[in-house]
């Protein structure tokens, strides 16, 4: 109390409170903007604390963060074009039910499963950050390894309509994620003469391609015309999912939230990786899956609370031990040595009101931005009435800034472009797109540990199931394929 009564004093100071505001603000439109990541919006605030005190700065980085990680699902939701990849779950159901007049209760729900997941992670960090931050020292390439796979794994649980497609669209993602240097040898790998290439296929114009210009395409199509087809039909709704819809979906919320910050505290995992993990657990624990896809709250509900949890979970490792969990995370880790602040056991000891200001606005941010999203929700709405010849360029231009502005190169938006077509006709042809995001994510992360696995192992492959973690991560593999495969022999079953 001693720390926490002087930094709760720094936070509702009035300048404080401004900056707050302003943050979690810029950190709405930065991330509900196609091609604008949260990692983008933390590096571009950089530079204004310069002058700042450290409190500020520290209080203007964090609601930007967490507030940018909520804004991705306005536009995942009401257009489908998610503003970041933590987003991309968030807009297999949050789409359909903007289609089917029921955007203000997808947001609504977004909302609060986003304070729900914030809320909780910020706890966490507060209560067990040591402790927890000790568990991924504890991950060694063994166990990134069977990380990796169980991401993939779930990849085929959200595409289970679609299995086959599913798997092909994440085969393509693990081909891409190959391009590149040769982390080990240094040999380029399809990069066809390509410097642009040789820190493999850059993510954010692969992500902007087929979620943001191939929507824009679809947009601009004729038989199209806006968003929604019936437009002053479907703008009639409510702006909060009734309680019902609510109560059924804390549980989802509670599991996304233990998911979110768990992934969160393992370096490199994501947001993406623990919404996907979510979302695939809520339908599986889901009393009707196949509504998933459809235009489902749950679904919302638990990528949400995923992705938001994950913000206070990267946090552990980063503040405690100076591991970045994420991208995000890492320009963080640059924001605190500006101002003369070491991420390790220094943070909660000589700089502990410093550090806890910092934590407590992340509380106020969560609060604020779900006020903030409430109140906006139903305005929110109106932005389907724009056509879609006006909706679809819009978009376009939007998202060649933000695929410009990553490497300042022409390069990532023409292969933004070039995605933006292969995007538009994998939804033609009812190919899934986000099984091959994922798998470009995942695919570095396996490749480069299995490899070590083996050079530390002799290629021995029992090393995976040698050690303690890595054995349990292989049992919730065996599991996640398993559970799926005996639903359905069971509903075969029952219809004979």
């Amino acid at each position: 109390m001693d720390v926490l009564l002087p930094a709760l004093g720094n936070v509702m100071a009035p300048m404080a409170l401004l900056t707050l505001l302003l943050g979690t603000l810029a950190g709405m439109t930065i991330g509900a903007l196609p091609g604008l990541s949260s990692t983008m919006g933390v590096a571009l605030c950089i530079p204004i604390t310069f002058s700042m005190p450290p409190e500020l700065a520290l209080i203007l980085l964090g609601a930007v963060y967490v507030s940018s990680v909520y804004g991705g699902s306005v536009t995942a939701i009401l257009l489908r074009t998610p503003g970041t990849d933590a987003s991309i779950a968030t807009a297999l159901d949050g789409y359909p039910l903007a289609e089917a007049g029921r955007g203000g209760e997808a947001l609504g729900m977004a909302t609060l499963g986003s304070l729900f997941g914030g809320l909780f992670s910020v706890i966490v960090l507060i209560a067990i950050a040591p402790p927890l931050s000790t568990v991924a020292l504890a991950f060694g390439p063994q166990e990134y390894t069977v990380l990796a796979i169980f991401g993939l794994v779930t990849i085929v649980g959200v595409a289970s309509d679609r299995p086959l497609k599913g798997v092909l669209s994440a085969a393509v993602g693990l081909v891409l994620a190959t391009v590149g240097l040769d982390a080990f040898t240094g040999v380029q790998r399809f990069t066809f003469g390509q410097s642009e290439l040789f820190e493999g296929v850059p993510l954010l114009p692969v992500l902007i391609g087929l979620f943001s210009v191939s929507q824009a395409f679809n947009l601009c199509v004729p038989a199209g015309g806006g968003v929604l087809t019936s437009k002053e039909q479907k703008l009639k709704g409510r702006g909060l999912p009734l309680w019902h819809d609510i109560r059924r979906s804390l549980r989802t919320m509670l599991r996304s939230s233990v998911i979110g910050s768990v992934v969160g505290i393992l370096p490199g995992a994501g947001t993406s990786i623990a919404s996907f993990i979510s979302y695939n657990e809520a339908r599986r624990h889901s009393s009707t899956p196949e509504r998933f896809g459809k235009g489902e709250l749950e679904g919302v509900a638990a990528s949400e609370s995923a992705n938001n949890a994950v913000t206070g979970g990267t946090l552990i490792p980063t503040l405690t031990l100076g591991i970045p969990g994420n991208a995000v995370t890492a320009v963080f880790v640059g924001g605190l040595t500006i101002h003369g602040l070491i991420p390790g056991p220094s943070l909660f000891t000589h700089h502990a009101e410093t550090t806890y200001t910092l934590i407590l606005s992340l509380l106020f941010a969560n609060v604020l931005f779900a006020v903030l999203g409430l109140w906006l929700c139903r305005y929110l709405v109106v932005v389907t009435k724009v056509p879609g010849a006006v909706l679809g360029p819009m978009i376009l231009v939007f998202s060649v800034i933000g695929t410009y502005a990553l490497r300042n190169a022409v390069f990532d938006v023409w292969l933004a472009v070039a995605f933006g077509v292969v995007g538009y006709f994998m939804e033609r042809w009812r190919y899934p797109a986000a099984p091959l995001v994922i798998a470009l994510i995942l695919g570095p992360i396996l490749e480069v540990n299995f490899r070590r696995s083996m050079q530390i192992a002799h290629w021995d492959l029992t090393t995976f199931f040698t050690r303690p973690l890595s054995l349990t991560l292989c049992l919730l593999v065996v599991l996640a394929v398993a559970y799926p495969l005996w639903i359905q022999w069971r509903r075969r079953k029952l219809q004979r």
